[in-house]
């Protein structure tokens, strides 16, 4: 498995990239209300990115038409960007998206609450927070990578939700995914040792109910769950370092 060590100079252009993608993000989900449609919130973060000088890297990434994934309600990840598609009161909507700036990617996702939402629809999407920040206390140079999966796991199996085993975290610079691969199930072994300076996406996947998933034949993009109950996601880039990892694109 080739994994890439960043140079300091790699890393601070990455500190860059991941700074202006928390900056789109926090104003994507100032922006997020009833109404809007979720081509609407993609227009909109297109914008923030070239404002900033980046480009989108999800736009065409491996046939992906939108810069920023709107998945509402059911819709796990890779929800393309509708104008028919309006976002109502009570709604949960996970925007997903990164950037690319002086050759480096950034990635992260956040889910939303459209206005007043449920209390199983908060808890969710605190849990799976909160699931990120116990995996990534594993993160550490000298522990190793599924540390960080078992983590999150044991975390989130006391709620009873369900744990997409289909898509993992990854390593990023260069590349929007790079090795290695990172679940967020049990894994029955130790996988790699973390060293400093490696740059990785961590990004629990958490459904209300079952883990099971469906791929959209006809898209080929939109993974929903197959209960089409609510899924939750919640997704930073950080850097392994010598003590805590740093959270590169934290707001």
């Amino acid at each position: 498995m080739a994994v890439n060590i960043k140079s300091s100079r790699e890393i601070q252009i990455m500190r860059d990239s991941c700074k202006y993608c928390a900056e789109v993000f926090r104003k994507m989900e100032e922006f997020v209300k009833p109404g809007l449609s979720t081509m609407e919130i993609n227009e909109y973060g297109e914008k923030l990115i070239r404002e900033r000088g980046c480009e989108p890297n999800f736009l065409n990434y491996e046939g992906y038409p939108a810069s920023i994934c709107t998945s509402v309600n059911d819709v796990i990840v890779h929800g393309i960007p509708k104008r028919d598609m309006i976002l109502k009161e009570g709604d949960i909507i996970s925007l997903d998206a990164g950037l690319l700036y002086k050759g480096y990617n950034s990635d992260m996702a956040r889910t939303v609450g459209v206005g007043k939402v449920s209390k199983e629809a908060q808890e969710l999407m605190d849990r799976t927070k909160e699931s990120f920040f116990v995996g990534i206390k594993k993160a550490v140079a000298g522990g190793h990578l599924f540390d960080i999966s078992n983590a999150i796991a044991d975390y989130i199996e006391q709620f009873g939700y369900g744990i997409v085993r289909e898509l993992v975290g990854h390593g990023i610079g260069r590349g929007l995914h790079e090795e290695p691969q990172i679940p967020n199930y049990h894994v029955n072994k130790k996988g790699m040792r973390l060293y400093a300076g490696m740059t990785v996406c961590v990004e629990p996947m958490i459904n209300l109910g079952t883990a099971d998933v469906l791929w959209d034949e006809e898209d080929g993009w939109t993974v929903r769950t197959k209960d089409h109950k609510i899924s939750a996601h919640y997704e930073n880039t950080i850097l392994i370092t010598e003590g805590e990892p740093e959270i590169l694109t934290l707001y």
